[in-house]
């Protein structure tokens, strides 16, 4: 059984091939959490942004689909904490687009259950390290957060079904460095797979959505070759086999961006990123943006029936160019990757490897017998 049907494989391939079809959209629902983990700063961001009721989340799965979406991830925040999820998962799934969830753990069984029943197949949940108390502290020092993930991540082994699928979004830091590859060998034990993003910083008077204020998140020139040896060993690891998503493109640019160089997936588009034509965020009040890092000057919202007439008539493309023509660029994971897998040969056949072959199943364990399997591996790389 494959990650996508034959309707989102066509998709797919229509965005890839012509690069005028959205193939991913990031759709922030709430700026609300429930931590107030390091390196996001999404509260204080969209903290002035109001949500969207349920129906004009319905006129927005109606326009997306116009447009030829193929995937929309739901984010926060924490989408938990919305009690209509399910029903927004449900518009989305309804309208053939396929609906990746994503949260911290703090959705409950009952929540997660509800999200299947109405669709949803594929999430992810952050996961940093495999040490509970360095979790906990990555996540703003809330204790139990990672057991609490725990919980959720056997939740999911559990109640998803045969085609569901799975994955970890851990950021790299200077201190969970050496933790990195553990993940990735957690994950691929219980099925999940991993996808790395390298943290990024701001300023308090620019407050951008997946930046941390805090500079000593930064690596330091002394760190920078064992940065280099951790991502040489993700490279390997990926290569017999253990699930770490990311290409080597991407895995190059994450250690340009640590030490300071110009990062180089643009360069096949004249140095600008593929936003909208590939991808674009929705804020929570409906209004289009570039991505999570920068907002439109007017708001223009997805869910008025107009909109799909103005992203056709390219209105949408010309305002957000004059953002990303003068944008130095990012490494948030999703962008980036959807770039290479649609203007890099070799990324694009690895992807396809890996989407539409019988991928691996998500194991049925216990929350007591994924921890054990996250200490067994701890404990094995000390030896």
């Amino acid at each position: 059984m494959s990650y996508f049907n034959i309707s989102e494989k066509f998709r797919l391939a229509r965005s890839i091939i012509t690069k005028g079809f959205p193939l991913y959209v990031q759709f922030y629902i709430t700026s609300r959490c429930n931590l107030s983990c390091q390196q996001c700063n999404i509260i204080y961001s969209y903290a002035d942004i109001p949500e969207m009721n349920i129906d004009q989340i319905r006129a927005v799965a109606r326009n997306l689909r116009r447009i030829g979406t193929s995937i929309v991830l739901l984010i926060g925040g924490e989408p938990f904490v919305r009690k209509d999820l399910a029903d927004i998962i449900r518009v989305f799934s309804e309208a053939g687009i396929h609906v990746r969830m994503q949260t911290n753990g703090f959705a409950t069984r009952k929540r997660l259950q509800d999200c299947v029943d109405a669709g949803g197949k594929d999430i992810s949940i952050s996961l940093d390290t495999l040490k509970p108390e360095k979790q906990d502290l990555i996540n703003g020092g809330f204790n139990k957060s990672f057991i609490r993930a725990m919980r959720a991540v056997a939740d999911v082994n559990d109640i998803f079904p045969e085609d569901g699928t799975a994955f970890f979004g851990t950021v790299l830091m200077p201190h969970n460095l050496d933790d990195i590859t553990k993940v990735i060998k957690f994950a691929t034990r219980i099925g999940w797979g991993v996808s790395l993003v390298p943290v990024h910083t701001s300023s308090q008077n620019r407050p951008m959505g997946f930046r941390a204020y805090d500079d000593s998140l930064l690596f330091q020139k002394s760190q920078y070759a064992r940065v280099a040896e951790v991502l040489e060993e993700c490279r390997r690891l990926r290569n017999n086999g253990y699930l770490l998503y990311d290409s080597d493109e991407y895995l190059k640019d994450i250690y340009r961006f640590v030490v300071g160089k110009e990062i180089e997936w643009r360069r096949r588009n004249g140095g600008v990123c593929d936003s909208p034509n590939l991808y674009f965020a929705i804020e929570p009040d409906g209004s289009i943006a570039p991505c999570c890092d920068f907002r439109l000057q007017r708001r223009i919202p997805v869910y008025d029936d107009r909109f799909p007439e103005w992203f056709e008539d390219g209105i949408i493309h010309k305002e957000i160019y004059e953002i990303t023509s003068k944008c130095q660029g990012c490494l948030f994971g999703s962008y980036p990757e959807m770039t290479i897998s649609a203007r890099y040969v070799r990324p694009l056949v690895d992807r396809a490897k890996y989407f539409l072959k019988d991928y691996e199943k998500l194991k049925k364990l216990t929350m007591e017998e994924i921890i054990q399997i996250a200490f067994e591996i701890e404990k094995e790389d000390k030896v």
